[in-house]
């Protein structure tokens, strides 16, 4: 049973491995950079509302 197992698996392994060949593997092409301009905003509310939570525990 055992050796049974282990040729299905090298079957398995070996066509995987010749279809992943065929197809082609291709790198993406460098990803665009996205804007930042909301992200300042989100950075001082964030402080704020910290600021806030810290300020109300004493």
């Amino acid at each position: 049973m055992g050796n049974w197992l282990r040729i299905k698996l090298l079957f398995i392994i070996v066509n995987l491995g010749s279809w992943i060949s065929a197809q082609g593997i291709s790198f993406p092409d460098q990803p665009t950079q996205a804007p930042f301009g909301g992200l300042w905003f989100l950075a001082i509310l964030g402080g704020a509302m910290a600021y806030n939570k810290l300020k109300n525990k004493k």
